[in-house]
């Protein structure tokens, strides 16, 4: 999810603060939000998906907790159904994660991050704010909502002291790019793939001595394989597919995959349509085929899920949402007129994709390790 376009500039930082503040103020569940469907029951699931999903701990590695381009998107508190659909979904830990990039990135980084904290501590009776994997642990128990907050770039390092900074305040995940050109690598959708800086190195080892951990989801491959090589440990794909399934510039090759999974990474896989199957029908099953291959080619301790949605998905944006999001992307995107895929566009879609992994002849403890016992893991070994 990409957020240059709302040009968030410096003078945002008091702005996104006050409305936090403001947000503290209101009643939780003030201001239902328009258009959004309450969950279906789980009555409609099986006794065993609805058995698997209740013993895990479920990781969505990529899933803003809203999907909205308004500047102040934060400051409008969950409406009564918004916080029943989070408690119904089933996910322990979401990644709330945007792409923020440019030279203003440091400052829309930090209102960004004003602005959402505000909104999580609103509403304290549900999200858990992450700092190490206990936390993960605690949200589960508690019966809360997990949030981890990541940066799908890394424009607003500039200098190994500000990833300590940005930890410090909270941030456990960084994307080295977003899809272009920046002074650390280079994106997926570049004519020419440099791979990693200098910079970048440092950035690399700044990141693991912290203990943040390094995503490549949206890196060039050549940068794809830079970062895995240049990393001591493992780092992750949050949320892509196969390029041996589908030629994408957005997705990963087999041999990135491997390498990653070498050094014990973790891939999460996305349901966005258009990286998913080239053409129609697209299904959920089609979003195991990617499950399917990278468990084939490196193992089902290597793979993960990142839906790269919120809850409701794409398709339930405004329409003029909708196309601001998809006019920000070059052509080699290809988006079509739908960008979620049914089965997988609802607050009760990871009890969707557990069925359909029962369906592939999945056990239960290789499914708890897709939904998050993969990424709990990789967190636990590069989180300090």
């Amino acid at each position: 999810m990409r957020m240059n376009t709302l040009d968030i500039g410096r003078r945002r930082l008091l702005q996104a603060a006050g409305a936090s503040a403001a947000l503290m103020a209101l009643p939780a569940t003030a201001t239902p939000t328009a258009g959004k469907a309450s969950a279906t029951a789980l009555s409609g699931y099986s006794r065993r998906a609805r058995a698997i999903v209740e013993r895990a701990l479920v990781i969505d590695m990529l899933a803003p907790l809203r999907i909205d381009l308004r500047e102040d998107a934060y400051a409008e508190p969950l409406s009564a159904g918004e916080i029943a659909d989070f408690r119904r979904s089933g996910i322990t830990a979401m990644h709330h994660s945007w792409g923020i990039e440019g030279p203003d990135a440091h400052s829309q980084v930090l209102a960004h991050m004003a602005g959402w904290y505000g909104l999580i501590a609103h509403h304290a009776d549900l999200f858990v704010l992450v700092r190490g994997v206990a936390d993960l642990e605690r949200a589960k128990a508690d019966g809360k909502v997990a949030v981890i907050f990541g940066v799908q770039n890394a424009d607003h390092f500039r200098g190994v002291d500000d990833v300590k900074l940005f930890h410090g305040m909270g941030q456990r995940c960084a994307q080295l790019t977003y899809n272009s050109q920046n002074l650390i690598a280079s994106g997926s959708t570049d004519r020419v793939d440099g791979g990693v800086s200098d910079f970048g190195a440092a950035i690399i080892a700044g990141m693991e001595s912290t203990g943040m951990l390094v995503d490549v989801s949206h890196c060039g491959p050549r940068t794809t394989l830079d970062a895995i090589e240049i990393a001591r440990g493992p780092i992750a794909i949050t949320h892509s597919n196969c390029q041996a399934l589908l030629d994408h510039p957005r997705l990963k090759s087999d041999e990135a995959i491997r390498r990653l999974a070498a050094k014990g990474g973790v891939m999460g896989i996305t349901g966005v349509r258009m990286f998913v199957t080239g053409a129609e029908p697209t299904t959920i099953e089609h979003i195991v085929d990617h499950i399917d291959h990278v468990a084939r080619l490196v193992g089902i301790e290597h793979v993960g899920i990142g839906s790269d949605a919120d809850l409701y998905g794409y398709d339930a944006m405004p329409a003029e949402q909708l196309a601001q999001l998809k006019a920000a992307y070059k052509a080699s995107y290809g988006f079509r007129d739908r960008i979620d895929i049914a089965g997988f566009d609802h607050p009760l879609k990871i009890y969707d994709l557990v069925e359909a992994l029962i369906r592939r002849g999945y056990g239960d403890a290789d499914i708890a390790l897709v939904l998050g016992g993969n990424f709990r893991r990789l967190l636990g070994q590069v989180w300090r």
